[in-house]
Protein backbone atom coordinates (compact mmCIF):
# COMPACT_ATOMS: atom_id res chain seq x y z
CA UNK A 1 0.00 0.00 0.00
CA UNK A 2 1.34 3.79 -1.22
CA UNK A 3 0.12 6.70 1.25
CA UNK A 4 -0.18 9.85 -0.21
CA UNK A 5 -1.50 9.45 -3.81
CA UNK A 6 -3.19 12.25 -5.02
CA UNK A 7 -6.66 11.91 -6.46
CA UNK A 8 -7.94 13.28 -9.71
CA UNK A 9 -10.95 14.27 -11.57
CA UNK A 10 -11.34 12.56 -14.74
CA UNK A 11 -14.08 12.98 -17.31
CA UNK A 12 -16.10 12.94 -13.94
CA UNK A 13 -15.41 9.81 -12.51
CA UNK A 14 -12.71 9.79 -9.46
CA UNK A 15 -9.45 7.62 -9.94
CA UNK A 16 -6.78 7.64 -7.59
CA UNK A 17 -3.66 8.05 -8.53
CA UNK A 18 -0.99 5.91 -7.01
CA UNK A 19 1.00 3.68 -9.38
CA UNK A 20 1.61 0.22 -9.41
CA UNK A 21 1.00 -0.71 -5.80
CA UNK A 22 -1.41 2.11 -4.76
CA UNK A 23 -5.18 2.28 -4.40
CA UNK A 24 -7.49 3.03 -6.91
CA UNK A 25 -11.12 4.18 -6.46
CA UNK A 26 -13.56 4.20 -9.58
CA UNK A 27 -17.31 4.75 -10.56
CA UNK A 28 -18.11 6.80 -7.65
CA UNK A 29 -21.68 7.59 -8.81
CA UNK A 30 -24.38 9.30 -6.61
CA UNK A 31 -28.08 8.73 -6.14
CA UNK A 32 -31.08 10.85 -5.97
CA UNK A 33 -32.10 10.01 -2.33
CA UNK A 34 -31.80 12.33 0.32
CA UNK A 35 -33.35 15.31 1.85
CA UNK A 36 -33.00 18.98 2.31
CA UNK A 37 -31.88 19.36 5.64
CA UNK A 38 -32.86 22.24 7.97
CA UNK A 39 -31.02 24.49 10.37
CA UNK A 40 -30.76 25.20 14.07
CA UNK A 41 -28.38 28.06 15.76
CA UNK A 42 -26.63 27.13 18.51
CA UNK A 43 -26.21 29.16 22.06
CA UNK A 44 -22.81 30.39 20.36
CA UNK A 45 -24.61 31.67 17.03
CA UNK A 46 -23.38 29.50 14.42
CA UNK A 47 -25.78 27.41 12.45
CA UNK A 48 -25.75 23.69 12.54
CA UNK A 49 -27.85 22.07 9.55
CA UNK A 50 -29.92 19.61 10.79
CA UNK A 51 -31.90 16.85 9.13
CA UNK A 52 -31.48 14.26 6.76
CA UNK A 53 -28.56 14.59 4.59
CA UNK A 54 -29.33 15.73 1.10
CA UNK A 55 -28.08 13.84 -1.79
CA UNK A 56 -25.19 15.99 -2.47
CA UNK A 57 -24.20 15.29 0.76
CA UNK A 58 -24.71 11.88 0.85
CA UNK A 59 -21.99 12.08 -2.73
CA UNK A 60 -19.93 14.27 -0.97
CA UNK A 61 -19.05 12.11 2.11
CA UNK A 62 -19.12 8.74 0.66
CA UNK A 63 -17.25 10.05 -2.22
CA UNK A 64 -14.23 11.76 -0.18
CA UNK A 65 -14.09 8.69 2.42
CA UNK A 66 -14.12 6.16 -0.57
CA UNK A 67 -11.68 8.35 -2.60
CA UNK A 68 -9.04 8.58 0.41
CA UNK A 69 -9.59 4.82 1.67
CA UNK A 70 -8.49 3.88 -1.95
CA UNK A 71 -5.85 6.49 -1.85
CA UNK A 72 -4.21 4.85 1.22
CA UNK A 73 -4.75 7.87 3.22
CA UNK A 74 -7.14 6.03 6.34
CA UNK A 75 -6.55 9.18 8.74
CA UNK A 76 -7.65 11.29 6.08
CA UNK A 77 -10.31 8.63 5.23
CA UNK A 78 -11.25 8.65 8.64
CA UNK A 79 -12.17 12.69 8.94
CA UNK A 80 -15.22 11.44 6.92
CA UNK A 81 -16.53 9.15 9.50
CA UNK A 82 -18.10 10.02 12.84
CA UNK A 83 -15.98 8.10 14.20
CA UNK A 84 -12.41 8.86 13.32
CA UNK A 85 -10.43 6.64 15.75
CA UNK A 86 -11.85 3.89 15.28
CA UNK A 87 -12.57 4.16 11.31
CA UNK A 88 -8.27 5.11 10.66
CA UNK A 89 -7.61 1.95 13.28
CA UNK A 90 -9.73 -0.37 11.44
CA UNK A 91 -8.33 1.13 7.85
CA UNK A 92 -4.97 1.26 9.30
CA UNK A 93 -5.03 -2.64 9.47
CA UNK A 94 -6.97 -2.83 6.04
CA UNK A 95 -3.43 -1.83 4.74
CA UNK A 96 -0.91 -3.81 7.55
CA UNK A 97 -2.99 -6.06 9.23
CA UNK A 98 -4.87 -7.31 5.85
CA UNK A 99 -1.77 -6.88 3.51
CA UNK A 100 -3.77 -5.43 1.11
CA UNK A 101 -1.62 -3.78 -1.23
CA UNK A 102 -4.03 -1.88 -3.68
CA UNK A 103 -8.05 -2.01 -3.42
CA UNK A 104 -10.43 -1.01 -6.12
CA UNK A 105 -13.80 0.84 -5.02
CA UNK A 106 -16.87 1.06 -7.02
CA UNK A 107 -19.63 2.85 -5.90
CA UNK A 108 -23.16 1.98 -6.79
CA UNK A 109 -26.29 4.89 -6.73
CA UNK A 110 -27.22 5.72 -3.43
CA UNK A 111 -30.84 4.55 -1.74
CA UNK A 112 -31.53 7.08 0.89
CA UNK A 113 -28.65 7.49 2.97
CA UNK A 114 -27.32 4.04 1.92
CA UNK A 115 -24.09 4.11 -0.60
CA UNK A 116 -23.78 0.20 -2.05
CA UNK A 117 -19.73 -0.22 -3.27
CA UNK A 118 -17.70 -3.14 -4.85
CA UNK A 119 -14.07 -3.86 -3.39
CA UNK A 120 -11.33 -5.50 -5.40
CA UNK A 121 -8.83 -5.97 -3.09
CA UNK A 122 -5.02 -6.80 -4.05
CA UNK A 123 -3.53 -9.24 -0.59
CA UNK A 124 0.27 -10.03 -0.72
CA UNK A 125 2.03 -12.10 1.69
CA UNK A 126 5.57 -13.06 0.94
CA UNK A 127 5.66 -14.77 -2.37
CA UNK A 128 2.08 -15.64 -2.05
CA UNK A 129 -0.83 -13.22 -3.66
CA UNK A 130 -4.28 -12.97 -4.39
CA UNK A 131 -7.28 -11.12 -5.56
CA UNK A 132 -10.29 -10.87 -3.45
CA UNK A 133 -13.79 -9.01 -3.99
CA UNK A 134 -16.97 -8.60 -2.25
CA UNK A 135 -19.75 -6.12 -1.80
CA UNK A 136 -20.05 -3.78 1.10
CA UNK A 137 -22.02 -0.51 2.08
CA UNK A 138 -21.90 2.47 3.96
CA UNK A 139 -24.68 4.79 5.25
CA UNK A 140 -24.26 8.61 5.80
CA UNK A 141 -25.59 10.65 8.55
CA UNK A 142 -25.79 13.90 10.06
CA UNK A 143 -23.78 14.40 12.85
CA UNK A 144 -25.60 16.28 16.03
CA UNK A 145 -22.90 18.56 17.08
CA UNK A 146 -22.06 20.00 13.93
CA UNK A 147 -24.32 19.22 11.41
CA UNK A 148 -21.86 17.59 9.13
CA UNK A 149 -22.85 15.06 6.94
CA UNK A 150 -20.93 11.95 7.75
CA UNK A 151 -20.16 8.02 6.91
CA UNK A 152 -21.34 6.22 9.80
CA UNK A 153 -18.86 4.13 10.95
CA UNK A 154 -19.09 0.45 11.65
CA UNK A 155 -16.63 -2.45 10.77
CA UNK A 156 -18.90 -4.00 8.55
CA UNK A 157 -17.86 -0.95 6.43
CA UNK A 158 -14.36 -2.40 5.70
CA UNK A 159 -15.60 -5.76 5.34
CA UNK A 160 -19.66 -6.88 5.61
CA UNK A 161 -18.03 -10.24 7.93
CA UNK A 162 -16.63 -7.76 10.42
CA UNK A 163 -18.31 -7.08 13.65
CA UNK A 164 -17.16 -5.34 16.83
CA UNK A 165 -13.70 -6.17 17.64
CA UNK A 166 -13.05 -8.75 14.86
CA UNK A 167 -9.95 -8.06 12.36
CA UNK A 168 -9.24 -8.57 8.93
CA UNK A 169 -5.44 -10.42 8.77
CA UNK A 170 -3.33 -12.27 6.76
CA UNK A 171 -0.94 -14.27 7.41
CA UNK A 172 -0.05 -18.39 8.38
CA UNK A 173 -3.47 -19.26 10.20
CA UNK A 174 -4.00 -19.73 13.78
CA UNK A 175 -4.45 -23.57 12.85
CA UNK A 176 -3.81 -25.74 10.18
CA UNK A 177 -6.58 -26.94 8.44
CA UNK A 178 -8.08 -30.24 9.18
CA UNK A 179 -9.67 -33.30 7.22
CA UNK A 180 -12.82 -34.09 9.27
CA UNK A 181 -14.01 -37.42 9.20
CA UNK A 182 -16.85 -39.23 10.56
CA UNK A 183 -16.99 -42.50 12.88
CA UNK A 184 -16.25 -44.90 10.24
CA UNK A 185 -13.73 -42.60 8.39
CA UNK A 186 -15.23 -41.09 5.95
CA UNK A 187 -14.57 -37.41 5.70
CA UNK A 188 -16.99 -34.55 6.79
CA UNK A 189 -17.37 -31.54 4.02
CA UNK A 190 -19.24 -28.44 4.77
CA UNK A 191 -19.87 -29.21 1.27
CA UNK A 192 -21.83 -32.45 1.74
CA UNK A 193 -22.78 -31.48 5.21
CA UNK A 194 -23.76 -27.13 5.25
CA UNK A 195 -25.80 -27.63 8.68
CA UNK A 196 -21.96 -28.95 9.91
CA UNK A 197 -19.48 -25.66 9.05
CA UNK A 198 -19.53 -23.57 12.07
CA UNK A 199 -18.69 -27.19 14.06
CA UNK A 200 -16.08 -27.81 11.63
CA UNK A 201 -14.76 -24.62 11.75
CA UNK A 202 -14.37 -24.91 15.68
CA UNK A 203 -13.01 -28.06 15.38
CA UNK A 204 -10.00 -26.86 13.32
CA UNK A 205 -9.91 -23.91 15.42
CA UNK A 206 -9.56 -26.21 18.80
CA UNK A 207 -7.67 -29.13 17.18
CA UNK A 208 -6.05 -28.40 14.14
CA UNK A 209 -2.43 -28.19 15.85
CA UNK A 210 -3.44 -31.69 17.48
CA UNK A 211 -4.55 -33.22 14.25
CA UNK A 212 -1.01 -33.29 12.49
CA UNK A 213 -1.35 -30.74 9.42
CA UNK A 214 1.10 -27.94 8.80
CA UNK A 215 -0.95 -23.97 8.66
CA UNK A 216 -1.74 -22.49 5.21
CA UNK A 217 -1.75 -18.69 4.46
CA UNK A 218 -4.91 -16.78 4.45
CA UNK A 219 -6.80 -14.32 4.89
CA UNK A 220 -9.18 -14.15 7.67
CA UNK A 221 -11.52 -12.61 9.85
CA UNK A 222 -10.05 -12.80 13.65
CA UNK A 223 -13.10 -12.66 15.72
CA UNK A 224 -12.71 -10.70 19.32
CA UNK A 225 -15.06 -13.70 20.89
CA UNK A 226 -13.65 -16.55 19.75
CA UNK A 227 -15.18 -18.65 22.12
CA UNK A 228 -18.50 -17.97 21.02
CA UNK A 229 -17.95 -17.60 17.12
CA UNK A 230 -14.77 -19.64 15.46
CA UNK A 231 -13.20 -17.10 13.17
CA UNK A 232 -13.94 -17.19 9.56
CA UNK A 233 -11.42 -17.70 6.58
CA UNK A 234 -12.10 -15.36 3.16
CA UNK A 235 -9.53 -16.63 1.13
CA UNK A 236 -6.74 -19.20 1.17
CA UNK A 237 -3.20 -17.71 -0.42
CA UNK A 238 -1.50 -20.97 0.03
CA UNK A 239 -3.04 -24.50 1.13
CA UNK A 240 -2.36 -25.82 4.03
CA UNK A 241 -1.56 -29.50 5.11
CA UNK A 242 -4.93 -30.32 6.47
CA UNK A 243 -4.31 -33.05 9.71
CA UNK A 244 -7.11 -35.91 10.13
CA UNK A 245 -9.63 -35.66 12.86
CA UNK A 246 -11.31 -38.60 14.22
CA UNK A 247 -14.85 -37.27 15.01
CA UNK A 248 -18.29 -39.45 16.91
CA UNK A 249 -20.57 -38.34 13.70
CA UNK A 250 -22.30 -41.17 11.83
CA UNK A 251 -21.99 -39.30 8.36
CA UNK A 252 -25.73 -41.14 7.13
CA UNK A 253 -27.51 -40.22 10.29
CA UNK A 254 -26.02 -36.71 10.27
CA UNK A 255 -27.32 -36.34 6.74
CA UNK A 256 -30.66 -37.79 7.51
CA UNK A 257 -30.54 -35.35 10.12
CA UNK A 258 -29.69 -32.44 7.98
CA UNK A 259 -32.77 -33.88 5.80
CA UNK A 260 -35.47 -33.63 9.18
CA UNK A 261 -35.09 -30.26 9.71
CA UNK A 262 -34.51 -28.94 6.20
CA UNK A 263 -38.21 -28.04 5.65
CA UNK A 264 -38.76 -25.91 8.65
CA UNK A 265 -37.44 -22.51 8.35
CA UNK A 266 -35.95 -22.76 12.15
CA UNK A 267 -35.37 -25.92 13.65
CA UNK A 268 -32.70 -27.96 15.42
CA UNK A 269 -32.36 -31.48 16.22
CA UNK A 270 -29.21 -33.83 17.62
CA UNK A 271 -28.75 -37.70 17.48
CA UNK A 272 -26.71 -39.39 20.59
CA UNK A 273 -26.07 -42.94 20.91
CA UNK A 274 -26.65 -43.65 25.14
CA UNK A 275 -23.97 -46.61 25.46
CA UNK A 276 -21.21 -44.40 24.76
CA UNK A 277 -22.57 -40.76 24.63
CA UNK A 278 -21.00 -39.88 21.32
CA UNK A 279 -22.90 -37.11 19.55
CA UNK A 280 -23.89 -39.29 15.97
CA UNK A 281 -25.90 -35.66 14.13
CA UNK A 282 -26.04 -32.25 14.82
CA UNK A 283 -28.97 -30.34 12.90
CA UNK A 284 -29.41 -26.51 12.68
CA UNK A 285 -32.22 -24.78 10.31
CA UNK A 286 -31.12 -21.91 8.86
CA UNK A 287 -27.56 -24.02 8.16
CA UNK A 288 -25.64 -20.90 8.45
CA UNK A 289 -27.87 -19.24 11.80
CA UNK A 290 -26.97 -19.72 15.48
CA UNK A 291 -25.99 -23.41 16.21
CA UNK A 292 -29.53 -23.54 18.66
CA UNK A 293 -28.51 -27.79 18.61
CA UNK A 294 -25.64 -27.43 21.00
CA UNK A 295 -25.45 -24.02 22.33
CA UNK A 296 -29.53 -22.97 22.26
CA UNK A 297 -30.60 -22.31 25.83
CA UNK A 298 -34.65 -22.33 25.52
CA UNK A 299 -37.09 -23.09 27.92
CA UNK A 300 -37.79 -27.10 26.93
CA UNK A 301 -41.74 -27.17 28.51
CA UNK A 302 -42.78 -30.69 29.21
CA UNK A 303 -39.63 -32.53 27.80
CA UNK A 304 -38.44 -31.59 31.52
CA UNK A 305 -41.29 -33.89 33.01
CA UNK A 306 -38.75 -36.84 32.54
CA UNK A 307 -36.25 -35.00 34.33
CA UNK A 308 -39.05 -34.07 37.04
CA UNK A 309 -40.82 -37.02 36.94
CA UNK A 310 -36.99 -38.67 38.45
CA UNK A 311 -37.06 -36.62 40.93
CA UNK A 312 -40.42 -37.35 42.30
CA UNK A 313 -40.17 -40.88 41.83
CA UNK A 314 -37.03 -40.93 44.22
CA UNK A 315 -38.91 -39.25 46.63
CA UNK A 316 -41.62 -41.20 46.52
CA UNK A 317 -44.18 -38.76 45.48
CA UNK A 318 -44.98 -40.27 42.55
CA UNK A 319 -45.40 -43.89 41.02
CA UNK A 320 -46.16 -45.12 37.70
CA UNK A 321 -49.14 -47.23 39.24
CA UNK A 322 -50.11 -45.03 42.04
CA UNK A 323 -52.95 -42.67 41.18
CA UNK A 324 -52.13 -39.33 41.02
CA UNK A 325 -53.95 -35.95 40.52
CA UNK A 326 -54.87 -34.39 37.25
CA UNK A 327 -57.15 -31.84 37.69
CA UNK A 328 -58.05 -29.21 35.34
CA UNK A 329 -56.49 -26.51 37.24
CA UNK A 330 -53.67 -26.48 40.25
CA UNK A 331 -52.25 -22.88 41.55
CA UNK A 332 -48.98 -22.45 43.39
CA UNK A 333 -47.24 -18.95 44.50
CA UNK A 334 -50.06 -16.97 43.32
CA UNK A 335 -50.18 -18.14 39.84
CA UNK A 336 -52.97 -20.48 38.41
CA UNK A 337 -51.95 -23.62 36.30
CA UNK A 338 -53.74 -25.68 33.64
CA UNK A 339 -53.62 -28.38 31.33
CA UNK A 340 -54.10 -27.91 27.30
CA UNK A 341 -57.58 -28.08 26.52
CA UNK A 342 -58.18 -28.00 30.09
CA UNK A 343 -58.12 -31.69 30.44
CA UNK A 344 -58.25 -33.93 33.07
CA UNK A 345 -57.90 -37.29 34.20
CA UNK A 346 -60.21 -38.58 37.47
CA UNK A 347 -59.00 -41.61 39.28
CA UNK A 348 -55.87 -41.77 36.93
CA UNK A 349 -51.83 -43.11 37.93
CA UNK A 350 -49.25 -41.22 37.57
CA UNK A 351 -48.14 -43.17 33.93
CA UNK A 352 -51.39 -42.00 32.49
CA UNK A 353 -50.47 -37.76 33.35
CA UNK A 354 -46.85 -38.62 32.16
CA UNK A 355 -48.39 -40.28 29.10
CA UNK A 356 -50.86 -37.24 28.51
CA UNK A 357 -48.46 -34.81 29.41
CA UNK A 358 -50.56 -33.64 32.52
CA UNK A 359 -48.94 -30.43 34.05
CA UNK A 360 -51.30 -30.13 36.91
CA UNK A 361 -49.72 -33.22 38.69
CA UNK A 362 -46.84 -32.09 38.55
CA UNK A 363 -47.85 -28.63 39.75
CA UNK A 364 -49.39 -30.40 42.73
CA UNK A 365 -46.38 -31.32 44.13
CA UNK A 366 -44.92 -27.81 44.24
CA UNK A 367 -45.99 -27.77 47.92
CA UNK A 368 -43.70 -30.71 48.92
CA UNK A 369 -40.43 -29.83 47.06
CA UNK A 370 -37.68 -27.06 48.52
CA UNK A 371 -36.67 -24.44 45.74
CA UNK A 372 -33.38 -26.89 44.64
CA UNK A 373 -34.93 -29.97 44.36
CA UNK A 374 -35.12 -30.44 40.75
CA UNK A 375 -31.67 -28.61 40.10
CA UNK A 376 -30.10 -31.12 42.55
CA UNK A 377 -31.81 -34.33 40.23
CA UNK A 378 -31.04 -32.63 36.92
CA UNK A 379 -26.95 -32.14 37.97
CA UNK A 380 -26.80 -35.66 39.90
CA UNK A 381 -28.33 -37.96 37.99
CA UNK A 382 -28.54 -36.57 34.65
CA UNK A 383 -25.31 -34.27 34.29
CA UNK A 384 -26.69 -31.02 33.42
CA UNK A 385 -25.13 -27.83 33.86
CA UNK A 386 -21.66 -29.70 34.37
CA UNK A 387 -19.35 -28.08 32.47
CA UNK A 388 -19.42 -31.08 29.12
CA UNK A 389 -16.26 -30.50 27.69
CA UNK A 390 -17.17 -32.07 24.30
CA UNK A 391 -14.98 -30.59 21.85
CA UNK A 392 -16.26 -27.88 20.78
CA UNK A 393 -18.53 -24.71 23.14
CA UNK A 394 -21.68 -25.89 24.41
CA UNK A 395 -24.48 -24.83 26.62
CA UNK A 396 -25.11 -27.64 29.09
CA UNK A 397 -28.61 -26.58 30.57
CA UNK A 398 -29.33 -24.69 33.35
CA UNK A 399 -32.02 -25.54 36.67
CA UNK A 400 -31.68 -22.46 38.77
CA UNK A 401 -33.16 -22.24 42.02
CA UNK A 402 -35.94 -20.98 42.51
CA UNK A 403 -39.01 -20.16 45.03
CA UNK A 404 -43.07 -19.60 44.71
CA UNK A 405 -44.48 -19.83 41.08
CA UNK A 406 -41.27 -19.88 39.39
CA UNK A 407 -40.41 -22.88 40.86
CA UNK A 408 -43.31 -24.59 40.64
CA UNK A 409 -43.17 -23.82 36.85
CA UNK A 410 -39.62 -25.18 36.65
CA UNK A 411 -41.44 -28.48 37.27
CA UNK A 412 -43.06 -28.19 33.52
CA UNK A 413 -40.09 -26.47 31.96
CA UNK A 414 -40.74 -23.18 32.35
CA UNK A 415 -39.82 -20.97 35.04
CA UNK A 416 -35.54 -20.81 34.85
CA UNK A 417 -35.01 -23.91 33.43
CA UNK A 418 -33.02 -23.70 30.23
CA UNK A 419 -31.94 -26.46 27.51
CA UNK A 420 -31.11 -27.26 23.44
CA UNK A 421 -31.48 -30.74 21.96
CA UNK A 422 -28.01 -31.52 22.68
CA UNK A 423 -29.12 -31.57 26.59
CA UNK A 424 -32.50 -33.22 26.12
CA UNK A 425 -31.18 -35.80 23.53
CA UNK A 426 -28.43 -36.76 26.67
CA UNK A 427 -31.77 -36.73 28.94
CA UNK A 428 -33.83 -39.60 26.66
CA UNK A 429 -29.97 -41.30 26.81
CA UNK A 430 -29.75 -41.29 29.97
CA UNK A 431 -32.94 -42.83 30.71
CA UNK A 432 -32.40 -45.21 27.97
CA UNK A 433 -28.73 -46.78 29.45
CA UNK A 434 -29.72 -45.86 33.24
CA UNK A 435 -26.41 -43.86 32.96
CA UNK A 436 -25.09 -40.33 32.22
CA UNK A 437 -22.27 -40.28 29.85
CA UNK A 438 -21.83 -36.82 28.76
CA UNK A 439 -21.71 -36.20 24.96
CA UNK A 440 -18.99 -36.35 23.42
CA UNK A 441 -17.47 -34.88 19.59
CA UNK A 442 -14.23 -35.73 19.58
CA UNK A 443 -12.71 -38.99 21.07
CA UNK A 444 -11.02 -38.11 24.09
CA UNK A 445 -8.02 -39.85 23.31
CA UNK A 446 -7.71 -37.21 21.05
CA UNK A 447 -6.76 -34.54 23.72
CA UNK A 448 -7.00 -36.35 27.17
CA UNK A 449 -9.43 -33.82 28.33
CA UNK A 450 -11.62 -34.62 31.89
CA UNK A 451 -15.11 -34.76 30.84
CA UNK A 452 -18.05 -34.55 33.14
CA UNK A 453 -19.20 -37.48 35.25
CA UNK A 454 -23.01 -37.31 37.16
CA UNK A 455 -22.43 -37.53 41.05
CA UNK A 456 -24.25 -40.45 41.03
CA UNK A 457 -26.56 -42.89 38.96
CA UNK A 458 -30.09 -43.62 39.55
CA UNK A 459 -31.45 -46.69 40.94
CA UNK A 460 -32.61 -49.09 38.94
CA UNK A 461 -36.05 -49.04 39.76
CA UNK A 462 -35.96 -44.86 38.88
CA UNK A 463 -34.49 -46.07 35.66
CA UNK A 464 -37.05 -48.71 34.80
CA UNK A 465 -40.02 -46.45 36.14
CA UNK A 466 -38.76 -43.88 33.71
CA UNK A 467 -38.41 -46.54 30.59
CA UNK A 468 -41.88 -47.83 30.97
CA UNK A 469 -43.20 -44.11 31.36
CA UNK A 470 -41.71 -43.27 28.35
CA UNK A 471 -42.48 -45.97 26.25
CA UNK A 472 -46.43 -45.76 27.39
CA UNK A 473 -45.78 -41.85 25.55
CA UNK A 474 -44.17 -43.02 23.00
CA UNK A 475 -46.90 -46.21 22.00
CA UNK A 476 -50.51 -44.82 23.34
CA UNK A 477 -49.68 -40.79 24.64
CA UNK A 478 -48.90 -37.56 23.10
CA UNK A 479 -45.64 -39.12 21.56
CA UNK A 480 -47.61 -41.71 20.26
CA UNK A 481 -48.65 -40.33 16.20
CA UNK A 482 -44.98 -39.22 15.61
CA UNK A 483 -43.48 -42.57 16.60
CA UNK A 484 -46.15 -44.37 15.08
CA UNK A 485 -44.63 -47.50 12.97
CA UNK A 486 -41.18 -47.17 15.00
CA UNK A 487 -39.99 -51.04 16.08
CA UNK A 488 -37.91 -51.86 19.03
CA UNK A 489 -36.75 -50.68 22.50
CA UNK A 490 -38.94 -47.25 22.42
CA UNK A 491 -39.34 -44.00 24.85
CA UNK A 492 -40.36 -40.53 23.76
CA UNK A 493 -41.99 -37.23 25.79
CA UNK A 494 -43.22 -34.51 24.14
CA UNK A 495 -42.80 -30.99 25.14
CA UNK A 496 -44.57 -27.62 24.40
CA UNK A 497 -42.89 -24.16 25.85
CA UNK A 498 -44.86 -20.61 25.78
CA UNK A 499 -42.40 -18.19 24.97
CA UNK A 500 -43.58 -14.64 25.76
CA UNK A 501 -44.21 -12.65 22.39
CA UNK A 502 -44.95 -15.44 20.45
CA UNK A 503 -48.26 -16.61 19.31
CA UNK A 504 -47.27 -20.48 19.05
CA UNK A 505 -45.20 -22.11 21.18
CA UNK A 506 -41.46 -23.88 20.98
CA UNK A 507 -42.60 -27.57 20.07
CA UNK A 508 -39.85 -29.52 21.51
CA UNK A 509 -39.70 -33.60 21.13
CA UNK A 510 -37.27 -36.15 22.94
CA UNK A 511 -36.91 -39.87 22.72
CA UNK A 512 -34.82 -43.35 21.87
CA UNK A 513 -34.81 -46.07 19.55
CA UNK A 514 -32.32 -49.16 20.92
CA UNK A 515 -29.07 -47.41 20.82
CA UNK A 516 -30.05 -44.07 19.71
CA UNK A 517 -31.49 -41.12 21.63
CA UNK A 518 -32.71 -38.35 19.89
CA UNK A 519 -34.25 -34.44 20.48
CA UNK A 520 -35.47 -31.62 18.54
CA UNK A 521 -36.86 -28.44 19.11
CA UNK A 522 -38.99 -25.96 16.08
CA UNK A 523 -38.97 -22.33 17.95
CA UNK A 524 -42.58 -20.91 17.24
CA UNK A 525 -44.57 -23.57 15.70
CA UNK A 526 -46.50 -24.75 18.03
CA UNK A 527 -47.20 -28.76 20.02
CA UNK A 528 -43.87 -30.68 19.67
CA UNK A 529 -46.02 -33.56 19.03
CA UNK A 530 -46.31 -32.23 16.04
CA UNK A 531 -43.36 -30.71 14.80
CA UNK A 532 -40.53 -31.64 16.25
CA UNK A 533 -41.86 -35.10 16.92
CA UNK A 534 -41.85 -36.00 13.03
CA UNK A 535 -37.97 -34.55 13.38
CA UNK A 536 -36.74 -36.50 15.73
CA UNK A 537 -38.87 -39.73 14.07
CA UNK A 538 -36.81 -39.53 10.90
CA UNK A 539 -33.76 -39.72 12.55
CA UNK A 540 -34.43 -42.76 14.49
CA UNK A 541 -35.84 -44.22 11.89
CA UNK A 542 -32.87 -43.83 10.18
CA UNK A 543 -31.13 -45.24 13.25
CA UNK A 544 -32.10 -48.67 12.51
Amino acid sequence: MRSGAKAAVIGGVFTAMVGAAGYGVYGLTSGDAGGDGGTTTTAAGPEVKTGPPSAEEIREASEGFLTAWAAGEPEKAAEFTDDSTAAAAALTGYRDDAAVEKVTLRSGAATGAEVPFGVTAQVVHGKERATVSYDSSLTVTRDKTTGKALVRWEPSVVHPELGEGDTLVTGESKAPPIKALDRDGEELTKEDHPQLAGVLASLRERYGDKAGGKPGVELAVQREKGDEQPDKTLKVLAEGVPGELRTTIDAGLQSAAEKAVANRSKAAAVAVKPSTGEILAIANSPADGFNVALRGSLAPGSTMKVVTSAMLLEKGLASPSKEHPCPKYSSYGGWKFQNLDKFEIKGGTFAQSFAASCNTAFISQAQELSGDDLGKTARDLFGIGLDWQTGVVTFDGAVPTMKDAPMAASLIGQGGVRMNPLTMASVSATVKSGVFRQPVLVPVSVDNRTIAKAPRTMSAGTADALRGLMRLTATSGTAAEAMAGLGGDIGGKTGSAEVDGQKKPNGWFTAYRNDVAAAAVVPAAGHGGKTAGPIVAEILRAGG
